[in-house]
């Protein structure tokens, strides 16, 4: 069973962040945020980390892999409102697996304080769309590159 707890990410050699402003569209009747938003707000942080690290989707595409979601988990502290605005905090997560993991935090501009917090994890699959259970070349020098 998943912890409830907020995972400690001081240790995050890689990190970026994202601002957000929540729309009318992204609230409910009550004008807090509909909790699907999130899922957008961490694809929005992911794309974020993968243009100023090198690991967009697209440089995954293009070395012939597709990296899609197969875990996500996300936690939430206290409520997003309509016209709110915050900033997502995304942590790359090291790991010996074939995978791209990644946790991540909302806080507040106003006061910084903590909103929700997450976790992904994606897999490799090949142009076939099979489970990739080794770790693409392209990936091991990215690792090498930014993490040695």
């Amino acid at each position: 069973m998943k912890s409830r707890r907020k995972p400690d990410n001081s240790d995050a050699l890689l990190c970026a962040s994202c601002p957000i402003k929540v729309r009318f569209s992204e609230v409910d009747s009550v004008q807090i945020t509909w909790h699907g938003s999130y899922v957008l707000y961490f694809d929005d942080a992911r794309e974020d980390f993968g243009r100023r690290w090198g690991l967009d989707y697209m440089t995954i595409f293009n070395n012939g892999f597709y990296a899609p979601i197969v875990e996500l988990d996300f936690r939430f502290v206290k409520p997003l409102l309509y016209g709110d605005t915050a900033r997502v905090d995304i942590f790359y997560k090291e790991t010996h697996s074939a995978k791209i993991v990644f946790d991540y935090e909302i806080h507040s501009d106003k006061n910084d304080e903590l909103l929700a917090f997450g976790h992904s994890v994606q897999v490799f699959l090949d142009r076939e769309y099979q489970l990739v259970p080794y770790t693409p070349e392209f990936y091991r020098k990215w690792k090498e590159e930014h993490l040695i």
